[in-house]
């Protein structure tokens, strides 16, 4: 045990050292420290316990005291023993240890003798009495009750950091001391301390306090001022505990506070402390936030307006307002008039309660309705009663304790945990188990009340799931079927087949409209009639699984509707039959004509008027009024009534410019389906139907008796797949144009250029002012103003601009992206001086003066023509001025007496000489350039901080003579020279002799500008060079003329919350991360400073400056961190996300320091300066900012990383430590031994004085947060630690700007603002996709994203008002969403796209979703082909589930016509319409091989002279346009055009093609299509981690193959093998010419999803990478598989893994009719065999099999394993032998004596390819069956030949292409052009030749 001591106490000492060091270089950010820091305390310890405070103190008291440090160790040891004796808990036995060695290592310092722990009580009780005078504990004391009596403060905040470290290690000594007291003297010592400690219970808890989030309720701070402001004492005292509460009993603990609301509901429902403490807080701050907006209270006793209060009691209580109306009945309280103040904020504290520690019951709004509605009954009576207080009786469990949580969630947890556990971890089928919105909508029928209060468990509402017994869902069911985008759309398709079946009825009718085409055209009746029947149909058929579950309601009105529809179709069908009878009837009296328009007209009416009322806006307010029973039940069978999507209109003028937008579409799109669609099909389809029977070459069965109904069906199916989708392509370029012009309006792109900047830049502060800066701090700007100074309104608004612009140009140097010496020229002076001008950016006059001084020497005409050429450049006459009175300024604050009167003097002829015109004359502007010379000689000596005033002094003398003897003209020379004072002066040497050296901070700063301003001669237009400084800048500065709200006063924004959910993805990049290197040589830090130069070497230069002292070690650890957070901010990392959002808190703090705010009875001091210096250190404005803002990161496993030790914890620390404002929500889970269960907390921690993490609040959950998909949990459980009325959703790979995050309050007024007839509830933000810059995938990603987020999102939020929640960073209403449900949906699987459904619900929900422009947050994306891919195919399933979803079905049913179009074309109608994009292609090829291999094409060719070339072609070339990206890019190109100009936006363009941009869109089509379709046949939609790192990673062949294969691989091969059969076989009238144009689509398809994989994978083409490529693939295709063999390893697990999506009998009988379309290829070959000739008989089809199953004998016999038959190796080598011989004889004697030719070898080799894939297809669909007959090793052997084949077809081109060294340089200049043009050298990077680099 010796020596485990001994190497403990090494580890500790070693740790202690180097904890100091790195202290000594980071202070107050370092780590923790000494024996905190060394022997890391396990969770089961610190929860419980204040071990890891005592240990500090220890480590504090260390070296003044090490007996005292001893005995707070010992005290901390005998905690963790009597906590855990036995040392079971995790890491407990090493801890104990740890310490044990440590508190020896303390006593060996007594020189080995023992100590007498008697008297330890004593010394400790001496220690702390010392510790107390000497820090001033008690002046603390009475500092803190001035403070909360005053306001004012009177110590900086280094000392009250201080203050706060004394005190934590006061309350550490006062926790031992209670401790060890109770051994003490009672009559010595021990009542000292007992009356110490009652001393400080009294004493207000100043010692004693506890951990506090924002306000210090418990525990009130010195170092936080939030306390003071009067808003916030008005919101504690609103909440105290009043002499008309019930009494609290005498038991009841509270510390450090009085009473209030909240220890009451506390005690009465059983609510956690920590609960309770959390939202004490929340609802302190929004009382404080609410009355802030309606005023600062003045009084000495703040009190908050009953305004305030109302505003939060309606707007936390609206849904539950709502909803008691829907069900109609009673609210809780009889009428608002009716409950007072104190009973209003007791309901919202209640409701705040019961969301807080509801846990995923969150996601149940309804249900929280329903639970608040009893408790809030029960709080009613308790506080009705008076009296002491009771517990409530619902919340009472069996053994008497009271807990909310135990009896009221945890039942209705179990439950959904037991429906969510049969959902087989997303693979069940989701009409088999309750997901959130089941249980949820439970509660929107009067029906819910039957579960009773306290709730029955025998309810059917708790029952719990049986094992094969479903439990029934709510109102929709989630079937796996394509018929939902029928169901949910029918009005669509009804329209689009409506409108075709007119239009097709005009173009045969050769476009005559007369009586005749009309009664043809009512036709559409019965279509309309029987479609919707269909629709009724699938309602029936989609709700099998909720019939025994749904309200009565609901089924009466599906089977009504369904009889309904039934009868109305027969009956027009049947009335409609008899006109056509009639038509044909010249005798007939039309009787049934008249009765069917009598019929169509009153059904249209019906409709038309409903359909008015309903969803016409100007109508929907009659509707809602009408009580007629009539009118009800039309209205109900209408439309279904929900409790959501009731009122889903806008206003009429918002309504008729989304018409209006519809109306120019369907016009663009039905004339185009018109005249080159349909009408030029018309002639031929009355040709071929005239046609006599055609001689077909096959056996035909359905079309050669039949009108040859398959060849015209072959002709029409292109042209109607195009019909469907092109709606799409005329509402992209209608949309592109719409926002376009849009965008112009905004004033987007107006400045987009450096010139831009430049030239504008006069009108920046003007501009700034009026949106930016709030009205109090231009009144304090333009109050200041000295009488004497003119009101220059312009050098006003430059002194309010010029803090802000030099803020955001400080953090572009933070940041790297601009070097010091740029920063000192973009800096702009603080304008605030006595000089009478405004002075500009230096960057904006630099060499200015220069030229004026050239223009000056070659001027040869007046005054005023030089000063109007020196004006003709703004900025060169704004030097000269500023030049002219800056010299003025600096020399009459340098010289005293008889040379201050030299230059009074020489100012004064200079002006005179200026106003009367005379000025060439006067100076002798020729020698400007020697004067110039003397003054830079002067102003270098000046800006120095040594005194030179003997060199000055000579400087000035010279100076004096060079303007004396040269500038000035002869006469005025003269008189300065008998000028007898000067004389005198000079002759006795005391002109200039004495210098008094700038000591004023102005005149310092204008030395300094004014030495630059003569001396730099850089170009403003290479200012600032950075390309990303260049566009921040650009961008920021142009929205400054965009419309925005103005800025309101920071104490009356709205408050907001940042929240960020975190799960396992990099935080900070390390030291190892950035080194190591590559399969190439390359390491991410060689990449970062290859593609990032100039931030590299600005890097350098920031921290080279700090070198120079310091301790060596410390310098070199602190360089190290430094350069991983430079690397970590140019990845996407949480680093980044969360330096960008505390921006925020940045600007906060420099607004609000600039406000002025005083914490006293004024509203607003009125100071004299605007300066900013220490803005960041100002309490007052750090308070403001905390009320204002918060930030939490949901860290969900940051408990298990922690416990593990993963470098993930390490780094988020550092960041706690590094962001004082920053919070970590997570997920702590623990093992309670004795009940052999977990449990799980969500956790709040924040960094303490000490930079560890200090646990703020803990909440018990019912459970396993994790129920649903994992990224809403996560949101979930930590939603309940934010704060504010807005919420700002941002992901982990997001950045944000300083200059940005100066508009979030201008941004936030939005919620205010006028957006229809509904406020905002969701405030959609740009987006600027920062990640474009790393190769020319990533910039064709970016693009694609930014036209989305920009153009795209602006049309959608108006005019066609659907815009969605599609992510990040739009803002909530928190206050409406938290009510609501939160901020997204989490059902497993089906809310897979979780953030959408944010936007769907608040949609739903009488929400309103805007989209703003002028304000921009950055957004990371996938950078190379398979993170593209993957997010690509995340994103497509995700769309498939939401086909399945009711939100979708909802919006797609209540949303009127034409909004309904706008949602549909806009979510998920854009992947149907990729979808049918790829159909395209396969329709129009299998349409061809038919007429090939039946033999007709050639016939119709020449009988029928195919006119209907020009609809095919206008189909195909749609469909090729769409494919190629053509349509995509059109936004993106209008996007460019108005952001970039035009033409940077057809270079930009140009050279997108020339990367192969149209082979990345048509390949990500494939992505689209195939993980859309497959999600909704067969589901498995899921998260995929795309990783986001940097990609320049060469991916290996086997890689890329085993992504793509099924996906797009095998599609690719059979479009090829569909187009070879077409050449093959096909006819042409124009040969293959005509061919190639006709199929040159398809070719594109094929070669881009075989080849852009490998096309876009870096050194693809290198020769040294393609052979090891090989090698791989040959291995993993070899290699088996078996238990344990993951599919990157081993083919056989690989392909198992891709079967696993087919799991359903209905996906099986899917798979198999997809199947069977390859068995066409064998049928229709066998009859173009040159061996069958003319032979047309069924029986040879028949023959072709038994001719296959004799092929796969031979491949059996082949392929037999001899290690299955090793007694037969011999004869089976001999057989195999002689059957080859066979075959080749055989094959040479049929070649040479039959008509079987050589050609007929190959095209049967073709024939059964497919057939062998339909075969495995079959075998793999229906694997059970197959198994079962000792097939599936066949079967799988069959699979491999096919996967190599496939794999050597691929694989072949590369490697030929691999011979030549010139593709990869191609290929490199291809992939990475953007980085060449910023000075990458890819080339060295991909081949990892260091050797030229400099090191």
């Amino acid at each position: 045990m010796a020596r485990v001591y001994k190497n403990w106490e090494r580890l500790v000492r070693a740790t202690l050292d180097r904890e100091q060091l790195r202290n000594a270089g980071q202070g107050y950010e370092g780590r923790s420290s000494g024996i905190a820091g060394a022997v890391p305390l396990p969770p089961s310890l610190g929860r419980a316990t204040n071990i890891d405070a005592i240990l500090q103190a220890a480590d504090e008291i260390q070296p003044e005291d090490p007996n005292v440090a001893r005995i707070l160790c010992e005290q901390a040891y005998g905690m963790a023993q009597n906590l855990d004796p036995n040392s079971v808990g995790r890491g407990v036995l090493q801890f104990k240890t740890g310490l044990m060695s440590v508190i020896k290592q303390k006593l060996a310092k007594r020189d080995g003798g023992r100590i007498d722990r008697n008297r330890d009580i004593e010394h400790l009780w001496e220690f702390y009495q010392r510790y107390k005078r000497r820090n001033r504990a008690d002046d603390f004391q009475r500092e803190e009750q001035r403070w909360r009596e005053s306001g004012t403060f009177s110590t900086s905040l280094g000392d009250a950091l201080g203050m706060k470290k004394v005190l934590v290690t006061l309350r550490a000594l006062v926790e031992v001391m209670e401790a060890l007291s109770k051994d003490a003297d009672p009559d010595g010592v021990g009542r000292l301390i007992k009356e110490e400690l009652q001393r400080i219970k009294n004493a207000d808890a100043t010692i004693s306090g506890m951990p506090y989030n924002i306000v210090p309720l418990e525990a009130p701070s010195f170092t936080n001022a939030i306390g003071v402001f009067p808003e916030v004492r008005g919101a504690i005292s609103a909440i105290r505990y009043t002499e008309h509460f019930p009494r609290l009993p005498s038991n009841f603990e509270i510390s450090g506070r009085d009473p209030d609301t909240f220890d009451l509901l506390e005690y009465v429902f059983g609510f956690q402390k920590d609960n309770a403490r959390n939202q004490r807080e929340n609802v302190v701050l929004t009382i404080a936030n609410a009355q802030s907006r309606l005023g600062i209270p003045v009084q000495p006793d703040p009190k908050i307006d009953e305004k305030a209060i109302n505003e939060i009691f309606l707007k936390v209580l609206d849904n539950y307002i709502k909803w008691c109306k829907y069900l109609r009945i009673r609210l809780a309280w009889n009428s608002l008039e009716a409950i007072n103040r104190d009973r209003k904020l007791f309901l919202v504290s209640l409701y705040f309660l019961i969301w807080g520690e509801a846990a995923n019951v969150r996601f149940l709004p309804e249900c929280i309705c329903y639970i608040f509605h009893h408790m809030a009954k029960e709080l009613d009576a308790i506080v009705d009663h008076g009296g002491e207080a009771s517990p409530a009786p619902s919340c009472i469990a069996e053994n008497g304790s009271v807990s909310f949580l135990e009896q009221i969630i945890c039942p209705i947890y179990d439950t959904m945990a037991s429906e969510a556990a049969r959902n087989n971890n997303g693979k069940a089928a989701h009409s088999s188990w309750r997901n959130y919105d089941d249980f949820n909508e439970y509660f929107w029928s009067p029906a819910c009340f039957e579960l009773s209060w306290p709730m029955r468990r025998d309810s059917p509402f708790l029952l719990k799931p049986k094992k094969w017994k479903r439990t029934g869902k709510s109102t929709f069911v989630e079937h796996r079927t394509f018929l939902h985008l029928y169901r949910s759309f029918h009005r669509l398709w009804i329209f689009l087949v409506l409108m075709f079946q007119a239009l097709a009825i005009i173009a045969f009718r050769r476009g005559h409209i007369n009586l005749d085409t009309f009664k043809i055209l009512l036709s559409i009746g019965p279509t309309f009639a029987i479609m919707n029947f269909i629709e009724s149909c699938l309602d029936v058929l989609l709700m099998f699984g909720a019939y025994t579950t749904a309200r009565g309601m609901a089924i009466s009105r599906l089977v009504i509707r369904f009889f309904w529809c039934g009868l109305t179709a027969v009956f027009v069908t049947y009335v409609y039959v008899n006109v056509l009878d009639e038509r044909n009837d010249r005798s007939s009296n039309s009787f049934y004509f008249r009765i069917y328009l009598i019929v169509l007209g009153v059904y249209a009416a019906l409709r038309v008027i409903v359909g008015l009322l309903l969803k016409f806006p100007a109508c929907h307010a009659l509707s809602e009024m009408s009580d007629q029973s009539f009118f009800q039940f039309f209205k109900w069978i209408y439309q279904e009534r929900y409790y959501v999507g009731r009122g889903l209109y806008e206003g009429m003028t918002d309504y008729f410019r989304y018409v209006l937008f519809w109306l120019v579409i369907f016009l663009c799109k039905f004339t185009f389906a018109y005249f080159l669609q349909i009408r030029p099909l018309v002639s031929p389809t009355n040709t071929i139907l005239d046609l006599p029977n055609l001689p077909y070459s096959w056996h035909d069965i359905v079309s050669k008796n039949n009108n040859n109904v398959l060849t015209l069906a072959s002709l029409w199916a292109p042209v109607i797949a195009i019909y469907i989708m092109d709606i799409h392509i005329w509402y992209t370029l209608l949309s592109a144009i719409i926002g376009g012009v849009m965008g112009a309006r905004a004033r987007l792109g107006e400045i987009r250029s450096t010139e831009m900047v430049h030239k504008r830049f006069e009108s920046f502060p003007e501009a700034f002012a009026k949106n930016l800066v709030s009205p109090q701090t231009k009144g304090m700007a333009f109050n200041r103003q000295a009488p004497e100074v003119s009101q220059d309104t312009n050098k006003i608004y430059a002194s309010l601009f010029s803090p802000f612009w030099n803020e955001i140009i400080k953090g572009l140097r933070e940041e790297d992206y601009i070097s010091n010496r740029e920063m000192d020229l973009l800096l702009i002076p603080s304008n605030r001086g006595s000089l009478r001008l405004v002075q500009w950016p230096l960057y904006l006059l630099s060499s200015k003066i220069l030229l004026a001084i050239d223009l000056a020497i070659d001027c040869k005409d007046t005054q005023a023509d030089l000063w109007n050429r020196i004006c003709k450049d703004e900025y060169m006459a704004y030097a000269v001025q500023e030049c002219y009175y800056s010299i003025e300024k600096i020399l009459h604050s340098l010289v005293d007496g008889e040379g201050r009167l030299w230059v009074e003097r020489i100012y004064r002829e200079i002006n005179n000489s200026i106003s009367e015109g005379s000025l060439v004359i006067t100076l002798m502007l020729k020698k400007l350039p020697l004067v110039l010379q003397k003054l830079t000689a002067l102003l270098g000596l000046l800006r120095n901080e040594k005194p030179e005033e003997k060199g000055a002094a000579n400087a000035v003398y010279q100076l004096y003579e060079v303007v004396t003897h040269y500038l000035l003209s002869s006469d005025l020379r003269e008189q300065l020279d008998t000028w007898n004072i000067l004389a005198r002066a000079r002759n006795e040497g005391r002109l200039f002799s004495r210098i008094e050296w700038p000591k004023d901070p102005e005149i310092r700063e204008q030395v300094k500008r004014l030495y630059l301003l003569l001396t730099v001669k850089e170009s403003a237009a290479n200012i600032p060079k950075n390309l990303e400084a260049r566009r921040r800048l650009e961008f920021f500065t142009n929205s400054l003329f965009m419309d925005m709200p103005s800025a309101k006063p920071v104490c009356e924004m709205m408050p907001f919350c940042v929240f960020t959910p975190y799960y396992s993805e990099t935080v900070l990049y390390s030291s190892k991360d950035l080194r190591d290197e590559n399969e190439d040589g390359i390491s991410t830090l060689f990449y970062l400073q290859k593609i990032f130069p100039d931030e590299w070497e600005n890097y350098l230069e920031r921290v080279n400056e700090g070198k120079s002292t310091g301790n060596a070690e410390v310098q070199q650890s602190k360089s190290e961190l430094e350069l991983r957070f430079w690397a970590s901010y140019r990845g996407q990392t949480l680093a980044r996300t969360v330096r960008g959002m505390m921006y925020y808190r940045r600007a906060l703090m420099l607004q609000s320091y600039l406000e002025r705010r005083s914490l006293g009875v004024d509203e607003y001091s009125q100071t004299d300066s605007l300066t900013t210096e220490g803005f960041e250190l100002s309490r007052e404005a750090r308070a403001q900012a905390d009320i204002k803002f918060t930030y939490v990161v949901s860290c969900q496993i940051y408990g298990q990383q922690k416990q593990n030790k993963k470098a993930e914890a390490v780094d988020i620390a550092l960041l706690l430590q590094r962001n004082e404002a920053l919070r970590v929500a997570f997920i702590h889970e623990e093992n309670v031994e004795a009940e052999g269960k977990r449990e799980f907390y969500s956790k709040l921690v924040k960094a303490d004085i000490n930079g560890k993490d200090q646990e703020v609040y803990s909440i018990k959950l019912p459970g396993d947060p994790k129920l649903g998909e994992g990224k809403p949990e996560n949101q979930n459980h930590a939603i309940i630690f934010t704060r504010g009325e807005a919420i700002q959703t941002i992901d982990m790979n997001q950045d944000n700007y300083l200059e940005e995050a100066m508009k979030m309050r201008n941004l936030l007024e939005e919620f205010r603002g006028n957006h229809g007839i509904r406020a905002p509830t969701i405030l959609g933000v740009r987006e600027n996709v920062f990640t474009g810059s790393v190769s020319s995938l990533a910039w064709f990603m970016s693009n694609q994203e930014t036209s989305f987020v920009t153009l795209g999102q602006r049309v959608l939020a108006s005019p066609l008002k659907v815009r969605m929640h599609y992510g990040h960073p739009d803002v909530f209403d928190r206050i409406f969403h938290i009510t609501r449900g939160g901020i997204s949906k989490a059902s497993r699987v089906i809310n897979i796209s979780e953030d959408i459904y944010a936007g769907f619900n608040s949609t739903l929900r009488k929400g309103n979703i805007t989209h703003h422009e002028y304000i921009q947050v950055g957004k990371g994306r996938d950078v190379g082909l398979n993170q593209i891919a993957l997010f690509e195919g995340k994103v497509a399933g995700g769309n498939g589930e939401q086909v399945l979803s009711r939100d979708i079905y909802r919006l797609g049913q209540l949303f009127d016509f034409f909004r309904m179009l706008s949602f549909f074309f806009t979510t998920v109608g854009y992947y149907v319409c990729t979808m049918m994009t790829v159909l395209t292609v396969y329709i129009f090829l299998y349409g061809r091989v038919y007429l090939a291999f039946s033999g007709i094409d050639e016939a119709i060719a020449k009988q029928a002279r195919m006119t209907g070339n020009t609809a095919l072609d206008a189909a195909l070339n749609a469909q090729f346009l769409v494919q190629i990206g053509v349509f995509t890019a059109v936004p993106m190109i209008m996007g460019f055009i108005l952001e970039l100009g035009l033409l940077k936006a057809i270079f930009s363009f140009i050279t997108m093609q020339l990367q192969l941009c149209s082979v990345f869109f048509t390949f990500s089509l494939g992505t689209r299509t195939h993980y859309f379709g497959r999600t909704i046949l067969h589901g498995g939609a899921k998260y995929r981690a795309t990783g986001r790192g940097f990609v320049v990673r060469h991916i290996k062949f086997a890689e890329n193959y085993r992504l793509y294969s099924r996906s797009h691989f095998v599609k690719a091969l059979e479009v090829a093998l569909l187009l070879i059969i077409y050449i093959a076989y096909g006819y042409t009238d124009g040969g293959a010419v005509s061919f190639v144009l006709l199929t040159l689509s398809s070719w594109f398809l094929v070669i881009s999803w075989l080849f852009a994989p490998y096309i876009f994978n870096p050194s693809g083409f290198e020769w040294q990478k393609t052979v090891e490529d090989f090698d791989d693939w040959a291995s993993w295709l070899l290699y088996k598989g078996g238990v344990g063999v993951k599919g990157d390893d081993s083919w056989e697990s690989w392909w198992d893994e891709e079967q696993m999506h087919i799991q359903t009998l209905r996906g099986r009988i899917l798979e198999t009719i997809l199947s069977l379309r390859f068995l066409m290829f064998q049928y229709g070959i066998v009859y173009k065999l040159h061996l069958t000739g003319n032979n047309t008989s069924l029986a040879l089809y028949g023959f072709s099999w038994v001719v296959l199953v004799g092929f796969v004998m031979l491949f059996k016999i082949f392929t037999y394993s001899p290690r299955k038959s090793t007694d037969f190796q011999l004869v089976m080598r001999f057989m195999q032998g002689v059957v080859s011989v066979g075959l080749v004889v055989a094959l040479c004697l049929l070649v040479a004596f039959t008509r079987l030719s050589i050609a007929d070898l190959f095209a049967s080799f073709l024939a059964f390819i497919p057939t062998g894939w339909a075969i495995l297809c079959l075998a793999i669909t229906w694997k059970k069956v197959v198994r079962s007959l000792g097939l599936w090793d066949s079967v799988r052997e069959f699979a491999r030949l096919y996967d190599a084949g496939m794999g050597t077809i691929i694989f072949a081109p590369i490697a030929v292409l691999s011979w030549f060294p010139f593709i990869s340089t191609f290929q490199s200049r291809l992939l990475f052009n953007q980085a060449f043009s910023r000075g990458l050298e890819i080339s060295i990077i991909l081949t990892g030749n260091k050797a030229n680099v400099e090191k």
